[in-house]
């Protein structure tokens, strides 16, 4: 479904982040992409999300070239992006009412789209009908998330796309939403990609996983997980040795 043909990127002149690098994510699959702070995790998150275009190579989606955001990506980024001055429901709502207004364009809405403002199943299943008139200052950390979450997964995409989604949660929130991502991830088909710096949460979250190592990144190191979805995985030895395998391999990168 994704596909990074021969890509090179670089804020700097002769300072490239990936060069030549070459990937490619199947249609519903889960990836996590891990790494050390400065990698290019996040600037790979970026180009998958249209904001950046490489300087060399192509980036296809589905066979189409990416040139641009298409509207059946969803990204959610670090600080969740959420208006302060709106309610949960109308940050919910805030991608209907940009499509809208602009209408089944195939640009900011697939031309399929039909107009609607209907949340509340979603402000249901992700817990938020409690907190719908609050502001964002008024909810936990958690909360935003799912609010962000329900936002992005109203507009129906085939693609997610998180940044280091759980950074600043704490540990039982954090459990509670790597669960409910995987889970929606199973419902909705969706092709899944995590940024993440934590090897734990990568060996927990990810089917396959995407190392990368300090730039330039060249070649896309990728470790299968086959046994992520088990119910007991956590606490499997398998669990443990693929921890220890990714430490080892982001190490000698």
């Amino acid at each position: 479904m994704i596909e990074v043909e021969g890509i090179t990127f670089a804020y700097t002149p002769g300072k490239p982040i990936f060069e030549d690098f070459t990937w490619t994510a199947g249609r519903n699959e889960a990836w996590v992409i891990l790494g050390p702070s400065g990698c290019g995790k996040s600037t790979l998150l970026s180009l998958l999300a249209g904001l950046v275009r490489p300087q060399r190579g192509v980036i296809r989606v589905d066979g189409q070239l990416l040139t641009r955001p298409r509207p059946q990506t969803g990204l959610i980024i670090q600080d969740y992006g959420l208006l302060p001055w709106a309610t949960v429901r109308e940050n919910v709502r805030l991608g209907l009412r940009i499509r809208n207004f602009y209408g089944a364009d195939g640009i900011h809405a697939p031309r399929d789209y039909q107009p609607t403002l209907e949340v509340e199943p979603w402000l249901e299943r992700l817990g938020l009908l409690s907190v719908a008139e609050h502001f964002p200052g008024q909810i936990s950390g958690g909360q935003r998330q799912r609010t962000a979450i329900a936002r992005t997964l109203v507009l129906n995409p085939d693609i997610l796309l998180m940044d280091e989604p759980f950074a600043s949660l704490d540990a039982p929130t954090r459990d509670s939403l790597q669960r409910l991502v995987l889970d929606l991830w199973v419902e909705r088909g969706l092709t899944l990609i995590i940024v993440t710096h934590v090897i734990e949460e990568a060996a927990l979250l990810g089917q396959k996983i995407l190392l990368l190592g300090h730039p330039p990144n060249q070649t896309a190191h990728v470790i299968e997980n086959p046994d992520f979805l088990h119910p007991e995985y956590r606490d499997s030895p398998a669990y443990r040795d693929l921890c220890r395998e990714l430490r080892s391999r982001l190490e000698a990168l």
